[in-house]
């Protein structure tokens, strides 16, 4: 899932006191990272009793892997998204996704999470997949739909960020978090309300019934409740996995402290390119560089490129700053899912009406777990949500 040393893992993973026996519940979530938190959060705001099982403990999957930009730009364009799926459909799929960014911090402001949460912009730089005129009608058609996205000129954007480059998207509403230390506030959260969670229970297979859903667990047991939920990224079973899913690997580096390098506002960057490269800043001024992703292989092969991905990485984003030392702190790689339209899939998997799941596609992990949140407490409640069709999972 990941490997080398995520810089949020730096002082280790915080330990949680948890169950050794699963039992049953109204609602079982099947994943304790950042998706079956919000969820189970969810779940039990609305008076449901929850359990979640993992087979590894908390905060050692894939979730400190993650660069935490909390963003609502899908990784498809918007235009592009309209040619793939409707003018309609990208709309509510893209104010969605900036719905659930706000949702996100107004639930880290409510249950008062320690995780270095920070409202931020973002600057959509120019690259060869969207070219500055690609910008601009970008910006426009955001524009349109009442996001709150507009393109800039190379001045102002010199100004914003000290980037030399003909202009960019400017975005506001925007955010930037720890990952570790957000995932365990809401599993302490979770816990504290009478949560249960179990970890070191492998789920093997299940059964549907009219009333309560079965799970089988590797070494023999069964738990029943009345829904199921799978929040295990990219490891959902293969038989469900969506037509044209992809297994990305992807290359991250943390720089030494440096705060009084870092540019103006703190933006994050991302870049219009193929490979495209993302940067963020830290709460103690360090920046995050991330990207040249490619097809998933093995993760030996993978690791094997750690140090070519991250000197490539490194050499990019000094074109952007060069006053930044990117020599590397930490570094690591990970895995996410790619979709082929960049949206995730969420929802009752085909065949089931019990059983559903969270695949959180592309760079929206954690802005896509929030509105898995949501898109999953209205189903099993019985609520019907507007945007389930776009986001659900097709037969």
């Amino acid at each position: 899932m990941r490997s080398g040393t995520p810089l949020w893992l730096a002082d280790s993973a915080p330990r949680l006191k948890i169950s050794k026996v699963a039992g049953n519940a109204d609602v079982v979530i099947v994943g304790s990272g950042i998706s079956g938190a919000l969820v189970a959060e969810a779940l039990q705001q609305a008076g449901l009793s929850v359990l979640v099982v993992d087979r590894r403990r908390p905060m050692t999957g894939s979730t400190p892997a993650s660069t935490a930009l909390l963003q609502f730009e899908i990784d498809t364009p918007l235009l592009e998204l309209q040619r793939r799926i409707g003018k309609p459909h990208a709309a509510r799929a893209w104010w969605r996704s900036a719905q659930a960014v706000q949702a996100l911090s107004d639930k880290i402001a409510d249950l008062k999470l320690d995780c270095d949460f920070a409202p931020r912009n973002t600057l959509y730089l120019p690259g060869n997949t969207l070219r500055t005129p690609d910008l601009k009608r970008e910006a426009a058609a955001r524009r349109q739909i009442g996001l709150r996205s507009e393109f800039i000129d190379g001045a102002r954007l010199k100004a914003l960020s000290g980037i030399v480059k003909p202009g960019a998207i400017l975005s506001e509403g925007n955010g930037e978090a720890d990952p570790v230390k957000l995932l365990s506030g809401l599993w302490r959260n979770f816990l504290k309300n009478g949560g249960r969670m179990a970890s070191k229970v492998e789920v093997t297979g299940f059964e549907q019934s009219r009333a309560s859903v079965q799970l089988q667990t590797s070494d023999g047991k069964l738990i029943r409740a009345r829904h199921a939920v799978f929040c295990t990224g990219y490891e959902i079973m293969k038989s469900f996995r969506p037509r044209g899913y992809k297994v990305i690997s992807t290359w991250v580096l943390a720089t030494r402290q440096q705060p009084e390098e870092l540019w103006p506002g703190k933006s994050l960057i991302w870049e219009a390119a193929d490979p495209y490269i993302y940067l963020r800043a830290t709460a103690d001024g360090r920046v995050i560089v991330g990207g040249e992703d490619e097809p998933f292989s093995d993760d030996v092969q993978r690791d094997a490129l750690i140090p070519k991905k991250i000197a490539a990485i490194s050499a990019k984003a000094a074109k952007l700053f060069p006053g930044i030392d990117f020599t590397p702190a930490f570094a690591w790689a990970g895995c996410f899912g790619e979709s082929p339209t960049g949206l995730p899939a969420i929802g009752p998997l085909p065949g089931f009406t019990r059983v559903h799941a969270v695949m959180g596609f592309g760079g929206n992990g954690i802005t896509f777990s929030m509105l898995a949140a949501q898109l999953i407490s209205r189903a099993i409640q019985g609520l019907t949500d507007p945007d389930a069709e776009i986001f659900g999972f097709k037969s």
